[in-house]
């Protein structure tokens, strides 16, 4: 049975850190002691399910956890610290703290650390959330203990909606974009200076204008989406936020 461990603090463990190439040490204290944070551990770095969806998520939503009044976003992972810098980079994650817990000694020490010897990963920690208040861990979201790797409860909607239900979600644009346009370079300034986060999606010699006409209806660029909803041209955003 996976041990959940509300009420009770986290444990002392040291990690070692590469940092500015040169080793460091940090301890839980420093992560926990008189903070509020919210921590997210997952089976590895660069599997699918922590790169595509559980990583990128708290990422978007750490400026509304700030909001909320959490100091900082942490994601444990039983791999080195090479290997969680370098994903750190790769997901261009700014708003999350990786720290590599290499040996297994603070997932051991939370009840969590799994053997998944069967698909060649060895001891790895269960996939689970929690908000620690001062060293204390007020809520605990554990994956059920199932076969594979599930993912239903250690999200980071789960998380905000427990810290807050009423929390506002902050808006997601996409925008197509050509090299060289001036009016994709007004757009964006236009998303920039609302706040709101966007995906750019250059037109290249694979991704052509043609894909963008079949996808948006658009052949001109840029061609924006906010919030899953067809929004059109620089001119037309500019239209919207009117």
């Amino acid at each position: 049975m996976l041990e959940n461990r509300e009420g009770k603090e986290v444990p002392a463990v040291s990690f070692k850190v590469q940092k500015d190439g040169s080793w460091h040490t940090v301890t839980t204290e420093d992560i926990f002691a008189a903070k509020n944070v919210v921590v997210f551990s997952l089976p590895g770095a660069f599997t699918p399910t922590c790169s595509s969806t559980h990583l990128p998520r708290f990422n978007e939503l750490a400026p509304v956890f700030k909001k909320e009044g959490i100091d900082s976003i942490v994601c444990i992972s039983v791999n080195d610290t090479f290997v969680m810098n370098e994903w750190l980079e790769n997901q261009e994650a700014e708003n999350i703290t990786v720290i590599p817990d290499g040996n297994g000694e603070f997932s051991e020490g939370m009840g969590l650390l799994v053997d998944k010897s069967a698909i060649g990963f060895g001891k790895r920690s269960w996939r689970y959330s929690m908000l620690v208040r001062n060293k204390k861990i007020e809520k605990m979201f554990i994956e059920p203990e199932v076969e594979g790797d599930p993912f239903e409860v250690s999200d980071a909607d789960t998380m905000l909606k427990y810290i807050n239900p009423k929390a506002k979600l902050p808006s997601f644009a996409t925008i197509f974009t050509k090299k060289g346009c001036p009016h994709c370079t007004r757009a964006k300034k236009l998303l920039d200076d609302k706040g709101i986060i966007y995906e750019e999606i250059e037109l290249n010699n694979k991704l052509t204008r043609r894909s963008m006409l079949n996808v948006t209806g658009g052949n001109t660029t840029p061609q924006v989406y906010l919030d899953a909803k067809y929004i059109g041209t620089a001119d037309d955003l500019e239209k919207f936020f009117a």
